[in-house]
């Protein structure tokens, strides 16, 4: 006579950590933009590079809402070190304050990893235009614009973008005005300026990069605190406006109440990927600075940002609902 076993639905809800334990581990990382763009193309050289101490890693890719449709999937997974998403001055810096209301608490509902990279932004003006008003550094903008005023523009990827921002913070702390154009998107503001259709950018180093080689564009300052490695000849507007920093950075973060112990494994899984020669050049190539940080490390450096953009917000009235 054969024994029957009977399995209830609690024996079945205890075995279930039990049998996913048991299958293969698969991490994935969500990045909040669309694939190709330099955000995807650094999250995919990481997962390569880390999956020796993690296993495998997979991108999926979650664009929308200014990247708040990705962070806001992070923010819902479970707390298992298994999925995992990008953070960035977008996420965990501007949108809280340019959103009337976001679906996700970027204070609370994340468990930081690392800082993972920035990217300087830089001040750039059209060459020919440059000639033109006889502008070559960024005290001849000043003095220009000064001397003509509201006859400036500038343009950005948007209202609220890292290069609208940058703007209003520059002229609130020169003391001068350039009517603000903004655009969809970085690509279709680049080329505004590239054909004369506004006066100077702010705009992304890795971006600009080509132009400004290839003398299109002149660079008349970055916006980091201290000079870019990769264009280490282009001042800081800092160096003439002290503590004056708006650039791109993004890092990684997992779901709130993640265990201790598995986000310090993955910290150390990424902080060596990131310390790597192979990966510092591959980053180089993308004008972009590696920025291992601690946990800790990048939960401050996140307060210290919403803290700045608070301010750089309603300095630019900007809005988007």
């Amino acid at each position: 006579m054969q024994r029957r076993t009977i399995i209830t639905a609690a024996t079945l809800a205890a075995l279930a950590p039990l049998a996913a334990h048991a299958q293969a581990r698969t991490t994935r990382v969500i990045v909040p933009f669309a694939a190709g763009g330099p955000i995807d193309v650094t999250a995919r050289i990481l997962a390569e590079r880390v999956k020796d101490s993690l296993g495998t890693v997979i991108i999926e890719n979650r664009p929308g809402g200014g990247g708040n449709i990705g962070v806001d999937a992070v923010a819902k997974a479970a707390p298992d070190g298994l999925t995992l998403g990008i953070a960035t001055t977008a996420s965990h810096g501007i949108n809280p304050w340019l959103f009337s209301k976001l679906p996700f608490d970027p204070a609370k509902d994340f468990a930081p990893v690392t800082q993972m990279l920035r990217v300087p932004n830089v001040l750039v003006i059209n060459a020919e235009t440059a000639q033109r008003l006889n502008i070559h550094s960024l005290a001849d903008l000043v003095k220009y614009a000064k001397a003509n005023p509201a006859k400036l523009n500038y343009g950005s990827g948007g209202n609220g973008s890292a290069g609208h921002l940058a703007g209003e913070m520059f002229k609130n702390q020169a003391g001068i005005f350039a009517l603000h154009i903004p655009y969809n998107g970085g690509n279709p503001a680049q080329l505004a300026l590239l054909s004369g259709q506004v006066d100077f950018n702010f705009d992304n180093l890795a971006t600009a990069a080509p132009n400004i080689r290839s003398g299109k564009l002149k660079a008349l300052a970055v916006t980091t605190l201290e000079r870019s490695a990769v264009m280490p000849d282009v001042p800081t507007v800092a160096e003439t406006y002290k503590g004056f920093a708006i650039d791109t950075w993004w890092g990684l973060i997992a779901p709130a109440g993640t265990p201790r112990d598995v986000v310090q494994k993955l910290n150390t899984a990424f902080v060596d990927a990131l310390k790597s020669p192979e990966v510092k050049t591959r980053f180089g190539n993308l004008m972009a600075e590696p920025a291992p940080s601690t946990p800790e490390q990048f939960d401050e450096f996140m307060k210290r940002e919403r803290a700045k953009y608070e301010r750089v917000v309603k300095i630019s009235g900007a809005k988007v609902d």
